[in-house]
């Protein structure tokens, strides 16, 4: 076979094919350009998913008549002049292949004007072929109409999907563009009817209202953090506006909206154990880095960047985030449904009666005895001064609380609330000054107890409490390096593959700080002669295993995400159960390890270990407020 060089028209329709996938694709290219002109306003207007018609129209510098048809040539840029200044890209666009690609593929006619010009310049071009070049009077700025894409490639047209699917991507990348531009005015119209319009006023806040509702806005912390070349800002959503992918992860660098493996990495891990496993956070974050280090040209779409230095851009995201939330109240809070309208007398009437109702004497709220049937649920109610001591098995003592010191429990008088410390419209319960003004009330089904402070009642998952705290006391002894061993006699022998060999060797340290001892046996085998004493006795191999076969070779030196998720695993196992009753003297110990934490809302698998239900909420349910 022969070696030939292809025609202009094979170029330009193959360097099509990897820039124009779909009619979202040409929305970016357009949109790009107008940010890079200077535009402070952008209207996006699609047809038929963008199958029909796509039209940008900016108030950006324009196009100079004698330089429109040299924008549609290929690699015909004014971004950038020498390789070197790729080094340090500000502009959004630079490669100069999006009009020639969008022409290649589409029916492409321009209108634009420069502010100095007396009129403007209209320019149509089918399949790569000039059909019209007029002048026309027109307003400064650029408007760029796209027809019938893929008109004269319906091998690719086919495999556009249908025109609300197309719609919903150009509307997903028009809600980014807002998002990531916050400063510019974007309007966005389908099938001629207005979808959203940003004001351009540089609020974000405004913006995440308009595309996400009320709900969505009154869930955001607000972040701003510097350090040295990274600057970042924007609004991270409470764990409990959690989503079940990444698609509300929203994150920006230098105005360029991206997908960044060490940015979503850095998000998450801030987030930490406050999210539910298999929970992604919801956050918008503008990012600012120095231009030098960051390299925008290796995708052809430019959704991809690399960092120069990522760890420092992952560590700067991931403290910014934790601490943000570390500074925020996390307590959700209950709402108890509200009755649209209350029944008829008639309706009432045949409603089934509630369980007192039947048979008053079988109370639901029973006293503090041993000697209640199992089978009720029961609310152990503490005497509010002394609480009665109350034997349990050694077993379900939680051995995080069983040696602790116990605190006395002042009981505010009648009438009278405690000190209030307001932060971001929630109360500041986890305040140390606050722990003796908590009131321990009761328990109800051997599981949640009932704490009080400042008319709102508190409801502590015992178990979701305590595995916290021994994943808190774990995650300390190892970061002091004080881990605590327990040997094993005799020693689990394991057998490893030659990458889980290799993967050992390479990380021994690691296990070794976290209280493993691992050597080498003969063969393929391998002697666990000590593990963590936090690590239950069951599944030591099946557990160790597993946290050797889920290392990566890009782990480095750092903690690994599975060690961390292994942890929680280890911790929730040693901590006492749901259903296993422990006393209250126990209770008050635990909750005075909770009140020693950083951030004591969530249990290491993301669960909330405290909700609260005010005083008012209550009322409200019992009719006594309207």
């Amino acid at each position: 076979m022969s070696i030939q060089l292809l025609d202009n028209e094979t170029i330009n329709k193959i360097a099509a094919g990897e820039v124009i996938e779909r009619p979202a694709s040409i929305v970016k290219e357009l949109t790009e350009n107008a940010i890079d002109a200077g535009a402070s306003a952008v209207t996006i207007e699609i047809r038929d998913g963008g199958q029909a018609l796509i039209r940008v129209t900016d108030n950006g510098s324009g196009i100079p008549a004698g330089e429109v048809r040299e924008a549609f040539v290929r690699h015909a840029t004014s971004k950038i002049r020498t390789a070197e200044d790729l080094n340090g890209v500000q502009s959004l666009g630079f490669r100069g292949e999006a009009l020639s690609s969008i022409a290649a593929v589409c029916r492409t006619e321009i209108i634009t004007k420069t502010r100095s010009a007396l009129t403007g310049i209209r320019f149509l071009i089918e399949g790569g072929t000039e059909v019209l070049f007029e002048e026309i009077g027109a307003p400064e700025g650029t408007t760029v109409i796209a027809r019938d894409i893929f008109f004269h490639t319906p091998v690719r047209r086919k495999f556009l999907k249908s025109p609300a699917t197309e719609a919903a991507h150009v509307s997903e990348l028009a809600e980014q563009l807002a998002l990531s531009h916050p400063e510019i005015s974007i309007r966005f119209i389908v099938n001629g009817q207005n979808r959203f319009s940003t004001s351009g006023n540089g609020s974000l806040k405004d913006i995440i209202y308009q595309l996400y509702g009320r709900e969505t806005a009154a869930a955001l912390l607000e972040i701003s953090a510097e350090d040295g070349p990274f600057r970042i800002r924007g609004f991270l959503g409470r764990p409990e506006l959690s989503r079940g992918s990444r698609a509300m992860e929203h994150y920006c660098v230098n105005g360029r909206y991206i997908k960044s493996s060490v940015i979503a990495k850095a998000i998450e891990d801030g987030y930490g154990n406050l999210m539910m496993q298999r929970s992604f956070p919801v956050c918008v974050l503008l990012l600012s880095v120095d231009p030098g280090k960051v390299d925008v040209n290796v995708h052809p779409t430019k959704r991809e960047v690399r960092f120069s230095e990522p760890e420092a851009v992952y560590r700067f995201v991931k403290d910014a985030v934790q601490d943000t939330l570390r500074q925020a109240e996390l307590i959700r809070e209950m709402k108890l449904a509200r009755e649209k309208e209350a029944p008829s007398r008639k309706d009432s009437n045949k409603r089934p009666p509630e369980p007192f109702e039947v048979k008053r004497s079988e109370q639901i709220i029973k006293p503090f005895l041993p000697d209640v049937p199992e089978s009720a649920p029961v609310l152990r109610v503490a005497e509010p001064k002394t609480p009665p001591a109350v034997s349990a098995p050694e077993s379900a003592v939680p051995s995080a609380v069983s040696g602790a010191e116990q605190k006395s429990v002042k009981t505010p008088a009648a009438g009278q609330n405690s000190p209030v410390t307001e932060k971001d419209g929630q109360l500041a319960l986890f305040s140390r000054e606050h722990r003796q003004s908590v009131r321990l009330v009761g328990e109800v089904f051997d599981t949640y107890w009932i704490a009080e402070w400042n008319n709102t009642m508190y409801l502590i998952d015992q178990h979701a409490a305590h595995e916290k705290v021994n994943y808190e006391r774990f995650m300390e002894a190892f970061k002091k390096q004080e881990v605590v061993s327990q040997r094993l006699m005799p020693p689990l022998i394991i057998t490893l593959t030659a990458r889980e060999e290799a993967l050992v060797e390479r990380e021994q340290e690691l296990f070794t700080s976290l209280g493993y001892e691992i050597e080498h046996f003969g063969g393929h085998e391998y002697a666990v002669r000590a593990v963590p004493d936090i690590l239950p006795s069951v599944m030591k191999d099946a557990l160790l295993k597993d946290m050797i076969g889920s290392l990566s070779e890009e782990t480095g030196n750092g903690i690994p995400e599975m060690i961390i998720e292994k942890t929680a695993s280890m911790s929730c196992k040693a901590s006492v159960k749901g259903g296993q009753h422990i006393s209250a003297e126990e209770a008050e110990r635990l909750l005075d390890e909770m009140f020693r934490l950083k951030d004591p809302y969530n249990c290491p698998h993301g669960r909330p270990t405290v909700i609260r239900l005010t005083r008012q909420e209550l009322e409200r349910r019992f009719k006594r407020q309207v």
